[in-house]
């Protein structure tokens, strides 16, 4: 009946010399655990997957920063030290804790087994290969290793070897959970921590067991050797140890499981609270939704710094949320030139894999964007918690298209959706929050300016802006209207005598015959000639237009500016066009047979020099109606010698006095 309290004392005394060899040092810790642990798995079950690395990108931070290949040769070089003695295997397994007592637990197990990988990695493929594969039999015999399988022993070895892979997952799985401790249960952490001493310890004393057993391995020449006696005592020996490994993971895995749980749960609910209620600043929010075993969980991809969260307190933070993939370049580098924010702003990318596993493939897309855009980018972005990623699908609305958060200086959602904002008004919507966005849409008008502001040059639109020029931008895929068009804009800008800018944006969905234009056009040198890539981001833009704008039709302009870009979204051949001034308010919109019929008015009109091209267009293109559209403005001295614009047809209106009494 005292065996169970003997075995707890034992427990008690074991954990007590492994407490005293961990001295955690926060400057010696490793870059990656889990993309080690995955090169070392790769190795082990002789295999390459998807997600195994170069390991010249993992980085041992220490004293002196030295490489992942430095530290594995001194560790792997005190486990074959430690396989030649005949030593205490209990002292030998405590010394090669304190050897790792800097790091922290993952890190202990992940280095000791690429250790263990190092030293004996190639024995044991060309043990698992042979006889079928002739190279490994070739490497055998240079090797003078056992021509035959030492079955009993290899698979009690192989069994064992798997088992701390497993565990040591578990382990890596706890320190990510441990970063969030404070949200667990104490009891509960104080179960799963003595559980973590233990397995530690139970997974060296296995390092070295199985270290030892390659000497025997490589002497056992003969088939009487295979089948002596040592040789099964040893796999007796080793089959005891793999089974004691694999009652502490069922028994670890089950209290990392309920610890999860718990962070999940509560993790999730206290980040609803940081992101709605008002905070001193964003410093908790970020810390919860970044915890990180770094204290700099973000990356400069120009400077190449590391960056704290301490850094971005009292900044505006945008979060770009996307998969690793983010955007076709084209796409990417036009929303790095919307995002030229001010000084206390901050773009953050942070891209979450599709499935809960990070793919080769999704990790060169993040090494690729992260290395080139001048945005912060998340330094392990599969390392964040499973509860915040979930946050973030459910809270954010994020699935596979690009979103972009703001955060204010107080860490407060003042946007959930601020991408459409962007690629419409770039940093002139700064702080982003859905208040600013309301005000610009309240100050905004149908006009050339809203269409194409980022796909021209800003100097280009300022210039134009200066010298009174006109713009007009058109559409079609029908070569033979294109060249009738130009003819007849060269035709009018003759008679009328204005300057008038043109600009071909192809169609919404864009073809090879698109290009076959561009080219036409560019060696007629009869428009104003953008790229393919920027005539993309032009039916872009108008698209993220009618999102955003259909969130605020009750400003004074919303219905008709939602109106005017679904019907140029909604065009399906022919062709079409919209003249106007640039950022002056109004323009006015052709499609083709109204374009034929109005320019054939236009020549008549003598009215362009005092009314304005847009107005002298209208009024030639009035088909008889009258406009019923009336105003009503207070009066001011000389209004009357001015000339009035109506806000309807465009067309000049006459003036009447009207007395209303206020009583």
């Amino acid at each position: 009946m005292s065996l169970p309290e003997e075995s707890n004392l034992n427990d008690d005394f074991l954990i007590r010399e492994i407490i005293l060899s961990h001295d955690p040092d926060d400057s010696f810790q490793l870059d990656d655990c889990q993309m080690l642990l995955s090169l070392v798995e790769a190795t082990f079950c002789c295999t390459t997957t998807e997600n195994v690395f170069d390991p010249r990108n993992i980085v041992v931070t220490g004293s002196s920063d030295e490489p992942i290949s430095r530290t594995i040769y001194k560790i792997s070089n005190e486990i074959q030290y430690g396989c030649e003695e005949d030593a205490n295997l209990h002292k030998k397994t405590l010394a090669l804790l304190e050897l790792l007592g800097h790091y922290r637990w993952d890190a202990k197990v992940v280095l000791a087994l690429a250790s263990f990988a190092h030293c004996f990695a190639s024995f044991w493929l060309i043990l698992q290969l042979q006889p079928d594969n002739a190279l490994a039999v070739s490497l055998a015999i240079v090797k003078q290793l056992p021509r035959a399988i030492l079955k009993p022993k290899f698979k009690a070895l192989s069994l064992l070897v798997n088992t701390m892979l497993k565990l040591s997952k578990i382990i890596v799985q706890f320190e990510g959970v441990s970063l969030h401790h404070e949200l667990v249960d104490n009891r509960a952490m104080d179960v799963a921590m003595k559980k973590i001493y233990l397995a530690t310890y139970w997974f060296f004393r296995g390092i070295l067991v199985c270290s030892s057993q390659f000497p025997d391995l490589r002497s056992c020449l003969s088939l009487e050797q295979v089948s002596s006696d040592r040789t099964v005592i040893a796999a007796w020996g080793l089959h005891s140890l793999g089974k004691k490994l694999d009652d502490l993971c069922r028994n670890l895995v089950q209290d990392v499981e309920n610890c999860t749980h718990q962070i999940d749960t509560r993790l999730y609910e206290k980040l609803l609270r940081l992101f709605t209620e008002k905070q001193d600043d964003n410093q908790k929010a970020l810390h919860s939704l970044f915890a990180s075993q770094n204290e700099f969980p973000f990356s400069n991809a120009f400077s190449r710094d590391k960056i704290g969260i301490l850094e971005l307190k009292s900044k505006t933070i945008l979060l770009l949320i996307s998969t690793p993939a983010l955007l076709p370049l084209d796409k990417a580098f036009s929303l790095v030139q919307q995002t030229q924010t001010k000084e206390n702003c901050v773009v953050i990318w942070l891209p979450i894999a599709s499935t809960n596993e990070w793919s080769l493939v999704d990790r060169t897309s993040f090494e690729f964007f992260s290395k080139r855009l001048p945005w912060f980018s998340v330094r392990k972005p599969w390392q964040l918690n499973s509860a915040a990623v979930n946050y973030i699908r459910q809270e954010w609305s994020f699935r596979q298209d690009p979103i972009m958060v703001a955060l204010d200086d107080e860490g407060l959602v003042a946007n959930a959706d601020a991408m459409d904002m962007m690629w419409v008004w770039g940093s002139k919507a700064f702080p982003f929050s859905t208040s600013t966005e309301t005000q610009l849409w309240e100050q905004a008008n149908w006009n050339i300016e809203l269409m194409i502001n980022g796909i021209i040059s800003p100097a280009l639109m300022s210039q134009y802006g200066k010298e009174g020029r006109n713009l007009c931008i058109y559409g079609s895929d029908n070569i033979d209207w294109i060249k009738e068009f130009n003819q007849t804009i060269k035709k009018m800008k003759t008679i009328a005598g204005v300057q008038l800018e043109v600009v071909y944006v192809g169609i919404k969905n864009l073809d090879e015959n698109v290009k076959n234009i561009l080219n036409t056009i560019d060696q007629e040198n009869t428009t104003i000639s953008l790229t393919f890539n920027n005539i993309h981001l032009f039916w872009i833009r108008l698209e993220a237009i009618k999102r955003s704008i259909s969130r605020h039709l009750d400003t004074p302009n919303g219905d008709e500016i939602a109106g005017r870009v679904s019907e140029l979204l909604e065009m399906k051949g022919g062709g079409w066009a919209v003249i106007g001034g640039g950022s002056s308010n109004g323009a006015i919109k052709f499609d083709q047979e109204k374009l034929r019929e109005c320019m054939g008015r236009f020549s008549i009109n003598k009215n362009v020099a005092e009314m304005g091209l847009v107005a002298a267009i209208n009024e030639a293109c009035a088909s008889g109606g009258k406009c019923m559209h009336d105003e009503e403005i207070p009066y001011e001295e000389g209004l009357i010698e001015k000339m009035m614009i109506c806000g309807s047809c465009r067309r000049p209106i006459k003036k009447f006095v009207l007395y209303k009494c206020d009583k």
